[in-house]
Order: structure tokens, then sequence, then C-alpha cells
């Protein structure tokens, strides 16, 4: 049996925002290395965006050990990125909840997985989205139970494989 480190979610503060921006710096240099240069260049997310999730709640970060070793954007709510699908549609238009910029610092596996079921949680029915170029979160994606809808595009116009997940209150 592989041991399991206790992990715990909580919404992210400003006295978190150094560490949030390290582990968005880790996350840039591991997808670039992995085949996917692209999807934050810029140092996306910028420091605005970071402080903007913040203050709006909306931050997320997974501590470990004493330590952030995870971050998250979760809300509840309309999308404006997922208005426009393309190749394909949305499973459902019941309210839903968007995860985005998941990030770790590579220490704890099963990130997605952990941020996930916390979602779950709180809503059965949410939606995520990566880019082509990065197969690892696409594969984690689909492992976690996501099925794919389609493409959408985010603010710069380019374009995201969009994923939904639809948990069924049946046992």
């Amino acid at each position: 049996m592989g041991v399991t480190m206790m992990t715990t979610i909580r919404k992210a503060t400003v006295n978190d925002k150094t560490r949030i921006m390290e582990i968005y710096a880790y996350a840039r240099q591991f997808m670039a290395e992995h085949g996917n240069p692209d999807q934050w260049k810029n140092n996306n997310p910028s420091e605005e965006t970071i402080d903007n999730d913040i203050s709006n709640h909306q931050m997320y970060v997974i501590e470990s050990g004493g330590g952030i070793h995870a971050v998250f954007y979760f809300h509840i709510g309309d999308d404006s990125t997922y208005h426009i699908i393309d190749n394909g549609q949305w499973l459902s238009d019941e309210p839903y909840g968007t995860i985005h910029r998941i990030a770790s610092d590579g220490t704890i596996h099963g990130i997605l997985e952990i941020a996930v079921n916390y979602c779950k949680e709180q809503i059965p029915h949410l939606r995520i989205d990566t880019h082509h170029d990065n197969k690892i979160m696409q594969h984690v994606i689909e492992k976690n139970g996501f099925k794919k809808c389609g493409i959408i595009y985010v603010k710069d116009g380019s374009e995201r494989i969009a994923y939904e997940l639809i948990q069924s209150n049946r046992k």
C-alpha cells in the first residue's frame, strides 16, 4: 500500500500569494519541459488574475505537511468562457462549477483528483478545460471521469479542449 498524505483544502488568502506564484512558475516550467510551452506563456496566470481570484474567494490551496503544494480556481455559476462550444456540445445546461488554473509543485500526486472530489461535494456538475498540447492534463481529466465535449476559446482566442463531469446521485 502506498502512503497517503493528509491534505486539506481552503480558500487562499493574500498571505498565500508568494507561494501561489512559486507554484505557477513551477507548473509553467514543467509544462514547457513536457511539450506544452504555450498554455501559460507570458507568465500566465498573471498576478492581477491571481489577486482577483483571491479577492473574489475563488482561489483554493491544497495543503499538506504544513505547506501549500497546489492551487486551483473554483467557481459555481456561469462561466462566459463556456458560452460557445465548437465540435460538440455540453452534456447539460444545469448549474455547474468550473475548475481553472490548477497547478502543483509536483510533490503530491493526484492533485486533480483531490480538487475534483472537493468540488463535487459542492456541486455534482463540473466543467474543466485544457490546452491541446497538455497531454498529461488531458489524461488526468479523463481518468477523473470527465467526458470530452468540444472546443472552447479563452480570452486570447486560443482553443481549449472542454470537458464535463456530471456526478450521478445513484450509488
